[in-house]
């Protein structure tokens, strides 16, 4: 069994890394951190989120520092504040033992003042946002002259958000590195492209296979119709009573409205999505780690980085467009050789989604019942009794209140007292689920399916779908947009879907088809919302270029 000594760590990491608790390296751990101690080699690490890459570069990065050179000396790029956050934290504990050496994070969201004045005072190692950085580089509040080595935490992810040229601009700023190492859960075109103009002969380390899903984690999918989606997830949740996860939609607002109403019924759920402010997002945050919430209601852009160990479960309300965002969702869970739950909400007609998706992550999904609510009302009661026997009873003086029970329920015989303590717990739940309608929606047969997931009809005539995979056979009229914006702005449908329903406070229930090029794109909207979609975007800026978004041609269902 390979141990941390044999990777060539010094005494100082050696020590801190075992009152941490760590036994053995990880396989990421294993391979890159001999490669990396060179100091002079380009890497390309993959692997899945949650399985060690952070130690994997921090821990060869700082016994490469030289603590008496009082200059930037590494600099790791990560694409959101929470990770660069959390990276920052695991450095510390990294380098506990090691004096004389200093990281400095830099993001955006608070004082950039504070943020200068602390790389002022001497930095070795800045952990940054691409956006905050470069702010910094044009101010000249910073000089990466003398890099030494750059890092590309989560660089899919980075590209997924748009960074692309932001992260060029770096390190075209960084002229001086010895070596780049690039961590990556998948490897996009983009990311080949990115390591072909700025690595030399990188080593290329693959951990699993490419695009795989976490195999300690159960894929699980339930099928109910459109409109009990919610009612789904709430039975879900309630089925599940030791439940601690993150449930993704698709936009900010559905965030924000299932939140609220799971709130106003008495469960511990607030919302994390791009309208919060930076102070709202970390008390959010510091709530979830501390398990003040039993769940987090999040989109995909707002969760993008958040490490937060022992999820139990991943909740998808709705399904991604794209592939890499499921794997990504359901890497939340299952890390650290933890098991783990990744539960999808679907309809009938993404039944062939799922295939698919199975097919490409290369792990099986299992089609489960959505509970009854005797199913849940049993569950609930056994999770209760559980913790009922469990209860700590030593550090009460409960012995002094023993003769006052025994004489109020003298003549209480014992299955009245369980009954009335049953009812004290359960009696919401009870009448709640007394008369609940089964919300699982029958499939039809496999070849009808077939043909709903290829958008056909039997006589092959156009069937299309809107964004939720709804037939829309024949019936309504739809107009058709384009818009200026594409796969080379850094999007990929689901984010492109949820930018444009951002910017115009539209539901996605009023979209069809969306479909998108590298320089452009064409939506399928509503005529009744096409007007409110152009006046909200048309003429807006992006990354300082001017949208175009305007009238394509008619579409009749």
């Amino acid at each position: 069994m390979m141990t941390f000594e044999a990777l060539g760590l010094q005494e100082k990491l050696l020590k801190s890394i075992e009152e941490l608790g760590y036994k053995t390296p990880t396989p990421i751990q294993e391979k890159a951190i001999p490669v990396l101690l060179s100091g002079t080699k380009d890497l390309i690490g993959l692997a899945q989120t949650g399985t060690g890459k952070t130690a994997a570069f921090g821990l060869p990065l700082l016994q490469l520092i030289d603590p008496q050179q009082k200059y930037p000396q590494a600099l790791i790029i990560c694409p959101t504040r929470e990770l660069c956050m959390q990276i920052v934290n695991e450095v510390e504990l990294f380098k506990k033992h090691m004096s004389g050496i200093h990281v400095v994070a830099v993001y955006g969201g608070t004082s950039i003042s504070m943020q200068i004045r602390d790389i002022r005072r001497g930095v070795h190692v800045i952990v940054a946002t691409p956006g905050r950085l470069i702010d910094l580089i044009e101010r000249k509040a910073i000089n990466l002259e003398q890099i030494k080595y750059v890092v590309l935490d989560e660089a899919d992810e980075m590209l997924n958000m748009g960074f692309q040229e932001d992260i060029e601009f770096i390190l075209q700023n960084t002229p001086q590195r010895d070596s780049t190492w690039l961590f990556s859960a998948t490897m996009p075109a983009e990311i080949r492209k990115v390591s072909k103009k700025y690595m030399d002969a990188p080593v290329e380390i693959t951990v699993g296979k490419m695009n795989t899903a976490n195999i300690m984690v159960d894929h699980q999918y339930f099928v109910t119709s459109a409109q009990h989606r919610y009612e789904a997830l709430k039975r879900l949740i309630d089925f599940n009573p030791g439940m601690y996860g993150i449930v993704f939609t698709r936009t900010k607002a559905d965030a924000q409205e299932i939140a609220e109403k799971l709130t106003r019924e008495g469960y511990d759920i607030d919302a994390l999505h791009g309208d919060l402010t930076q102070a709202q997002r970390n008390k959010v945050m510091d709530e979830f780690r501390e398990k003040t919430l039993q769940l987090l209601i999040a989109t995909d852009v707002a969760a993008r980085g958040i490490d937060v160990q022992g999820i139990t479960h991943v909740i998808n309300f709705e399904l991604p467009d794209d592939v890499e965002v499921y794997t990504h969702r359901s890497g939340r869970t299952g890390r650290a050789g933890k098991t783990g739950v990744c539960m999808s909400i679907v309809h009938t007609r993404e039944t062939g989604r799922i295939r698919q998706i199975e097919r490409m992550v290369q792990v099986p999904f299992h089609k489960l019942e959505i509970p009854t609510g005797k199913d849940v009302c049993r569950k609930q009661f056994y999770y209760f009794m559980d913790k009922l026997l469990q209860a700590d009873i030593s550090h009460g003086d409960y012995e002094t209140y023993m003769p006052m029970l025994e004489e109020k329920f003298k003549d209480v015989s014992k299955e009245e007292v369980l009954k009335r303590v049953a009812a004290m717990e359960f009696d919401r739940f009870l009448r709640y689920y007394e008369n609940a309608e089964d919300l699982n929606a029958r499939e039809r047969d496999r070849g009808d399916r077939a043909r709903v997931s290829e958008g056909r009809n039997d006589r092959g005539s156009d069937r299309r779908r809107d964004t939720k995979g709804r037939d829309f056979g024949g019936s309504g009229s739809f107009t058709r947009l384009f818009v200026n914006l594409g796969t080379k702005d850094g999007f990929y449908k689901a984010s492109f879907l949820q930018f444009i329903l951002d910017m115009s406070e539209l539901n996605k229930d009023v979209l069809g088809r969306i479909d998108m090029k590298e320089m452009n794109s064409w939506v399928e909207i509503d005529k009744q919302s096409a007007t409110k979609m152009m006046t909200a975007i048309d003429g807006k800026k992006y990354k300082g270029r001017r949208i175009r978004m305007n009238e394509a041609d008619s579409v009749r269902r």
